[in-house]
């Protein structure tokens, strides 16, 4: 679990490529402090472990599903990444709760300067944009977000210059992809009301070969609505 609150920027070192995967080399220092190998590191918004580590980096392994699902195929040796450390029980929320498991990517297709911020308008596809709301949360290669404004074929969001520093975003420009996560509440929010069967299970009783009946949610909207959730 994650909060989208960059900790560093680090950079590729080195990628070897396998026939559908990728084992990166990523720089690194305030992440590694206390890092063991089998810890999990975000990198541009994409959970993943730590396989191997030294002092000034470390090494992870990039499945085929990953690549497909993520823009970490596009990068390249010397490639600017952000990094975070999965949070600590202890630690402070000071984004909002990111799993590190893509939902898909967008394109940057607008980028304005207004004043001390920097306006980035993003272009996805409706299966994404369906979970995005004005002034709700949005990670963008895990940078936990506040959206500004929502199109249709579109969202922005606007960047104070602390962010532009401390993230990869005053690298991007237009027609850059870049990793997007949705609000995971929202999510499962959705999965309660619409439902979804459960799997059949076997009965218990030897030779009657039924089924159970498939489990159907009871959390409708009325019901939302009725106990003012």
């Amino acid at each position: 679990m994650f909060t989208g609150i960059i900790e560093e920027i680090g950079a590729i070192q080195n990628i070897r490529r396998g026939t559908a995967s990728s084992l990166l080399t990523i720089s690194g220092q305030t992440v590694l402090k206390d890092v063991k190998d089998g810890d999990s590191i975000a990198v541009n918004g994409v959970c993943l472990t730590v396989t191997s580590h030294m002092s000034t980096n470390f090494t992870a392994d990039v499945m085929h599903e990953t690549l497909n699902r993520s823009s970490l195929g596009n990068l390249r040796i010397g490639s600017k990444v952000n990094l975070e450390r999965a949070m600590a029980a202890n630690g402070r929320f000071g984004g909002h709760i990111v799993s590190g498991h893509i939902d898909g990517l967008g394109t940057i297709v607008d980028k304005r300067q207004d004043d001390i911020a920097v306006w980035y308008q993003i272009e996805t596809s409706p299966s994404i944009l369906r979970y995005i709301i004005e002034k709700g949360s949005i990670a963008i290669d895990g940078i936990s977000l506040t959206v500004a404004r929502v199109s249709h074929d579109s969202f922005q969001v606007s960047i104070i210059p602390h962010t532009a520093a401390q993230t990869t975003l005053s690298f991007r420009k237009i027609g850059d992809r870049v990793n997007l996560e949705n609000d995971l509440i929202g999510k499962y929010v959705e999965k309660l009301i619409t439902g979804c069967p459960a799997p059949s299970i076997p009965n218990d009783t030897i030779g009657s070969g039924n089924k159970e009946t498939p489990n159907e949610s009871t959390i409708t909207k009325d019901f939302i609505l009725k106990y003012d959730f």
